[in-house]
């Protein structure tokens, strides 16, 4: 039923001359990184290929949040356990500023992440599947 009401829909827009264009799944944004979609925590999830397309013209901060430490991608800024970020706010950019967050795995980053966007930082990305995925992609990792 839910289908049906939707091409009806679509057809009474069409046959009203509305043009119907898809919104952007992608765009490219002055730092580099790409406009996604925030998730219910506040933050955007980012895949390997997108942090490894937005790497050559980086201009946000990357932020290691793994620990114990096991190594960090390359022209990582900063290393924050990711149960001490709320405490180390003073250390991280502004509000509004992009910041990329990472883990091993994922799951200390979307925790930090979360913890960041509860406190008002607006422009976080959180990199699916951490150093994990990256290492699986074939991109290095800086060890300790």
């Amino acid at each position: 039923m839910i289908r049906i009401t939707g091409v009806l829909t679509l057809l009474v827009l069409v046959a009203c001359g509305e043009t119907i264009s898809p919104a952007p799944i992608e765009a490219s944004t002055t730092q580099g990184l790409p406009v996604l979609p925030k998730n219910a925590f506040g933050f955007m999830d980012l895949s390997v290929e997108q942090l490894a397309k937005s790497m050559a013209s980086k201009n946000f901060t990357l932020v290691n949040v793994h620990v114990p430490d096991q190594g960090s991608l390359p022209k990582t800024d900063l290393s924050i356990p990711f149960d001490q970020v709320r405490g180390n706010m003073d250390k991280l950019p502004g509000k509004d500023t992009p910041i990329v967050l990472y883990c091993r795995s994922g799951g200390m980053s979307a925790q930090a992440a979360a913890e960041l966007a509860a406190a008002g930082y607006t422009n976080l990305y959180e990199l699916g599947g951490g150093f994990d995925a990256w290492k699986a992609a074939g991109r290095d990792l800086l060890n300790k």
